[in-house]
């Protein structure tokens, strides 16, 4: 007869745009193993509970964030990935405004914070490996979905959108065929407000119309930027 001893946990890949750069949210352990490491927010799964419901409360509870859409990532399940037991973490990933949030500590974490994706500190666990599935998820799902509105103000530069999108992709892009592609979809609305741009002129913000895009995309409309 198998016996088995597995406990199953949840982890959250959280991305935010912020200072002009990627940004993943981590919070400090203040128990063991990896006392005072940094690491992704997550937690064991209790009983009679969803793994979306798990997944939500550790965030809130270890960081005070609240996500509208989350979605699952991938299963980690290496034998000797906690030194305490086997545990099995399903991980899910979420775009945000960090902006939007206040991040505060509580329960298991020590403190919470943002940080650069090119300045990251070492993480507990496998949660590098995590991270990393979840940037290739991110820039694979970039070329073919619009996600990258969820990290931009409601409101921006054409600029800003470029910028992310170089950032994302870690590459340059074309600027000029990009905005043209872009702008082809007819999903941005160019708004009649001007914001300055260093010593350039003025240049128009943009907001992204999601009910055009909803409608566009249930008459058969794929984005692509590949």
């Amino acid at each position: 007869m198998i016996r088995q001893n597995i406990k199953v946990a949840v982890d959250a890949v959280v991305f935010g745009y912020k200072d002009k750069s990627l940004n993943v949210l981590l919070i400090k352990r203040n128990i063991d193993p990896f006392k005072d490491s940094w690491a992704l927010p997550g937690g064991l799964v209790v009983e009679n509970e969803s793994l979306e419901h798990a997944v939500e409360r550790e965030l809130k509870e270890e960081t005070n964030v609240t996500v509208d859409y989350m979605e699952q990532l991938y299963s980690f399940g290496t034998p000797d990935r906690d030194p305490r037991n086997r545990v099995i973490s399903i991980t899910y990933f979420a775009l945000v405004k960090p902006e939007h949030h206040k991040i505060k500590a509580d329960t298991d974490a020590k403190d919470v914070a943002w940080f650069d994706l090119q300045k990251l500190p070492e993480l507990a666990f496998d949660h590098k490996m995590i991270l990393q599935k979840a940037k290739e998820r991110l820039q694979n799902k970039l070329t073919y979905e619009p996600i990258g509105f969820d990290l931009l103000e409601d409101k921006f530069l054409f600029s800003d959108l470029e910028r992310l999108y170089m950032i994302i992709l870690e590459k340059q892009i074309d600027r000029r065929n990009f905005r043209k592609k872009i702008l082809s979809f007819d999903i941005l609305e160019e708004l009649d407000e001007k914001v300055s741009e260093g010593r350039g002129r003025p240049a128009n913000l943009f907001r992204f119309n999601k009910k055009q895009y909803f409608t566009l995309k249930r008459e058969g409309f794929l984005f692509d930027i590949k």
